[in-house]
């Protein structure tokens, strides 16, 4: 076979791998890029929330407001779940399955892992709970894809004087470390969201968290204090909040981001039934 016949072959035998690594030809090779997708891994605060729970909301509904339409997200997230018993139900795994290059796994756990009498799920800030995080790290990276460590939403805890009081105790510096060690971009929702419910005070984070007067909600015929869930207004904010950190970490570029100055209607927020 001559020169040229080789070259041609060559060509003509690496032009399906050419085609198939190209992200841009991904859609059916019409030379559009497939959409990328934001997988939360998380707990209730998170969480997709159903009818018979509203108008508790987590933050992952409210997320795709502010992402552009060349983005997607597959909520995860799911009620009492810690970094530890989210891999040991096997729903890391079933997450991992829908990941594709290019997407981002976002990973926030802390409220269930503090809870250290309950073996399934607690573990110690700067052990069990960095080795279970590696595993998020390490599944995502083994897939082409970057994974984002978030720090626990701060709950609604008040001194007598009135300043927001942190509740996560050593796991927000923990993480922390894991992402520097790691080289991991780090949304610190912990700190953000303390800095905002001191500027909000008591009284204007109760529009935020999932309190509720006797009658107020038929889910809650008897009323609900909880400082610890959203109410819509809430799952916007903390949403808008970890949008704008995607941003400023440069993990997401303006383009991929839409309307973070704007107001969004709490009325945009529903809940399917289960």
């Amino acid at each position: 076979m001559s020169l040229t016949r080789r070259r041609t072959a060559a060509a003509l035998l690496a032009l399906p791998l050419a085609l198939g690594a190209t992200p841009a030809l991904a859609d059916g090779g019409r030379g559009r890029p497939r959409p990328r997708t934001l997988h939360i891994a998380g707990d209730s605060t998170a969480a997709q929330k159903y009818a018979a729970a509203a108008p508790e909301t987590g933050w992952g509904m409210a997320l795709p407001f502010f992402l552009g339409r060349s983005l997607t997200v597959a909520n995860h997230a799911m009620n009492g779940r810690s970094s530890k018993s989210f891999i040991d139900e096997g729903r890391l795994t079933i997450l991992l399955e829908g990941v594709r290059p290019g997407d981002l796994v976002l990973i926030q756990f802390g409220h269930n892992d503090e809870k250290t009498e309950d073996p399934a799920r607690g573990t110690d800030p700067y052990t069990t709970y960095q080795e279970y995080l590696r595993q998020y790290i390490v599944g995502a990276r083994e897939r082409g894809a970057e994974p984002v460590l978030i720090t626990p939403v701060e709950r609604r805890r008040f001194a007598e004087d009135g300043t927001a009081k942190p509740t996560h105790g050593e796991y927000p510096a923990a993480m922390r470390a894991l992402a520097a060690e790691e080289g991991v971009a780090l949304l610190d929702l912990q700190a953000l969201s303390l800095a905002r419910w001191q500027e909000l005070g008591p009284d204007g984070t109760l529009a935020y968290f999932n309190w509720l007067e006797p009658g107020e909600s038929p889910n809650y015929p008897d009323g609900k204090q909880d400082n610890t869930h959203f109410r819509p207004e809430g799952a916007i904010e903390v949403a808008r909040t970890t949008a704008r950190a995607l941003l400023d970490r440069r993990v997401l570029a303006p383009r991929d981001l839409r309307r973070l100055d704007d107001p969004i209607p709490a009325e945009r927020i529903t809940w399917p039934q289960a």
